[in-house]
């Protein structure tokens, strides 16, 4: 009786090691490739369309596949599908709250603007704690806290 209960104890040890980052394999961040995306109710071209994202770079989460088609969710929680030709690897992220943006990968730097929560910004590079971004006015770095899109 007690062999048994440690045999359990080690099945449901072992599933949750190697079969819970399945169920999150698939949740990746991508962007918008153009302009103008259609996304779709369902995973083809015969699905009629939910609404037309008109923003260039917007971070994307990816939440399932569906042959050339990726269902995505964005940061208000709107979601539907849409082909993968409209999708690249993901660039950029959008502040949840007002930041600042520095010179330095630093607190102590000289402040170089206010962005503002809901704009998307261009990822360069992140190290550590910190992302260099660029807008379309400024570049420097953003503190990674209360990113959308990472």
């Amino acid at each position: 009786m007690i062999f048994s209960f440690f045999k359990r104890k080690i099945f449901i040890f072992f599933f949750l090691i190697f079969f819970t980052p399945l169920c999150f394999a698939n949740e990746v961040f991508i962007s918008l490739k153009k302009n103008k995306v259609n996304v779709r109710y369902g995973p083809t071209f015969d699905s009629d369309i939910k609404y037309v994202y008109k923003k260039i770079n917007l971070p994307l989460r990816q939440i399932d596949k569906k042959e050339n088609f990726r269902r995505i969710i964005d940061l208000k929680n709107n979601s539907g599908w849409i082909h993968i030709s409209q999708l690249k690897k993901n660039n950029s992220v959008i502040p949840t709250k007002d930041k600042i943006l520095f010179k330095k990968p630093t607190l102590f730097a000289k402040p170089i603007a206010l962005i503002k929560s809901g704009r998307v910004l261009l990822v360069k590079k992140c190290e550590d704690n910190w992302c260099y971004v660029s807008t379309e006015n400024f570049k420097g770095w953003v503190a990674k806290d209360n990113l959308w899109g990472m």
